[in-house]
């Protein structure tokens, strides 16, 4: 069985559980999970939303991320989706899970996962500020 259980760039809103079903393995011994969600100030400034734009190869480059995670870390099954298009304060923007033997593994490699995303899949963050001005991030956070 393949240790990838779920990937995804989406339009619509992430679910928890979906992520979390997708993970669950008898196998393992510890599952880490990582929500990321859209926060009200940035670096001191007041964030009223904000909208997130993918590149066309962006889920070719999460698959190649996740594999990288699946072959350097003992996981059982591991699910990375992220959101694009407008969010609000508090939408969740991206939820990553991986499920290993052991607690220690599953939280290196979700941190692993998560990172790996922010780093190296082509999303971009354009933020808006309760000023009116907005600004473009070339990672998501």
């Amino acid at each position: 069985m393949d240790v990838i259980r779920l990937l995804g760039i989406r339009d619509s809103a992430l679910s928890v559980g979906e992520v979390l079903s997708a993970v669950g393995d008898h196998a393992a011994g510890g599952t880490a999970l990582f929500i990321g969600t859209v926060r009200d100030q940035d670096h001191g400034r007041a964030v009223v939303g904000l909208s997130y734009s993918a590149h066309p190869s962006a889920e070719s480059e999460l698959r190649r991320v996740a594999e990288k995670i699946a072959a350097d870390f003992p996981a059982t099954a591991l699910a990375a989706v992220h959101r694009v298009g407008d969010l609000r304060l508090g939408d969740i923007a991206v939820i990553v899970a991986v499920a290993t033997p052991h607690r220690g593994e599953a939280f290196a490699a979700s941190r692993r996962l998560i990172d790996g995303i922010k780093s190296e899949i082509p999303i971009w963050k354009n933020q808006l500020f309760a000023d009116g001005s907005a600004e473009w991030v070339g990672a998501c956070d």
